[in-house]
């Protein structure tokens, strides 16, 4: 019998090939993919080998957090670089160029909204105290048999306690008194243990600004050397050039349309603030727009922040309401028109996936999890989508 792969396809599958493609839009070419088969006898090795690869990364979030990170900002950033190739700038000198400008445009930010930051916190000892008065006068004015019947158990409840004391009264019973004295603050301590947190942080700065620059420099250096180890015929070579195009492609997309919303959204936000007479709206806004790459828990942070600090500042229920009503519409429209609208089908994820690996992600990595879950599931279906034995993982995934 005759092989069905001529010599040097073996194992690689173009989009023509009778395999059944991934779902995808109309105008879209279906993917190509590699069959790499996988045996019955091998699911043992499988479940042991993926088990290994999650303690791994648990074990080893300190060093894949900021490389997850720097690769992700690459890719944002990696047109802005691709454009000044395109006119006769070197790689190396563009990617300095944008890094730079991307530092500035961030160390900007932060310099104009550092006094919004500091009222914030300085009107929160008035916000609390403000809380505290309507909650004082709320038990003041409620009564009725409630109250009273609540009172009275404190009472009860309170005579017990006393009875109790004074039968188990150490002097009494001869039984020796202890105290439990708590070791006086520190403040030496607390400085340089915040001093160390400070550093950590800023050592992980300065360690994702060079891994993006790493990645903005190399370019397809990585696709060249698989290319080079795909295999000894060219069809083999310029599949492998296909997939590698493909996968970037589908991430990069997904990074632009994730940044492009985050921005809309945080101007949108910051703008109907501005508009109710919020305090430092740019700030609310900004927090939006982050929080906004959280699916479900994001715009619920959001919103229940905004309505904790309108009460605080306005003290009127309805406008509060009104005010997270507002937020809850913006992210809404974002999540339910913009982003699909905006998303290929084939860079989709079904709700059930993205809410599973906000729980995995999360469970793995903490709170830079919780952030990094959407990426990524993006990343993971990119590269399911194009290896044959991996694609029900993709269709998992996929809408």
């Amino acid at each position: 019998m005759a092989d069905p792969h001529p010599t040097g396809t073996r194992g690689i599958h173009p989009a023509h090939d009778p395999l059944p493609p991934t779902e995808g839009a109309p105008n879209e070419p279906a993917p190509v993919v590699v069959d790499a088969p996988v045996g019955v006898q091998n699911v043992p090795l499988t479940v042991l080998s993926t088990i290994a690869v999650i303690l791994l990364l648990q074990f080893a979030s300190v060093v894949f957090i900021p490389i997850v990170i720097a690769l992700l900002i690459s890719y944002a950033l990696g047109p802005s670089v691709a454009t000044l190739h395109k006119r006769g700038v070197p790689t190396p000198i563009g990617s300095a160029i944008v890094l730079v400008v991307a530092l500035a445009v961030l160390a900007f930010g932060t310099y104009t909204l550092a006094g919004q930051v500091g009222q914030i916190i300085d009107d929160v000892p008035a916000a609390a105290q403000r809380i505290r008065t309507r909650m004082h006068e709320h038990q003041a004015t409620r009564d009725g048999v409630v109250g009273k019947v609540q009172r009275a158990a404190k009472e009860v409840e309170k005579t017990a306690n006393e009875t109790a004391t004074a039968g188990s009264n150490p002097a009494a019973t001869g039984v020796p008194q202890v105290q439990v004295v708590q070791s006086n603050f520190s403040l030496s301590n607390y400085l340089w243990s915040g001093s160390v947190t400070v550093l950590n942080v800023l050592g992980q700065f300065v360690l994702i600004v060079f891994l993006v620059y790493f990645f903005l420099n190399t370019g397809d250096l990585y696709k060249r050397k698989l290319v080079k180890i795909a295999g000894p015929t060219f069809t083999q070579k310029r599949l492998t050039v296909q997939i590698l195009d493909d996968i970037n492609r589908q991430i990069e997309s997904f990074m632009k349309v994730q940044v492009l919303t985050s921005a809309l959204v945080a101007l949108a936000t910051s703008g109907a603030l501005w508009w109710f007479g919020l305090n430092e709206c740019i700030i609310w806004g900004l927090m939006a727009g982050i929080f906004n790459s959280i699916p479900y828990l994001g715009p619920v942070i959001v919103t229940g922040g905004l309505g904790i600090v309108a009460f605080m500042q306005f003290d009127s229920v309805p406008k509060t309401i009104t005010i997270c009503a507002a937020a809850f519409v913006i992210t809404s429209l974002e999540g339910f028109l913009l982003t699909p609208a905006l998303m290929s089908r084939a860079a989709r994820i079904n709700s059930a996936a993205i809410f599973t690996g906000l729980l995995f992600w999360s469970w793995i990595w903490g709170i830079w999890g919780t952030i990094l879950a959407v990426p990524m599931l993006m990343m993971i279906k990119a590269v399911c989508d194009h290896i044959e034995d991996l694609q029900p993982i993709g269709e998992l995934l996929g809408e």
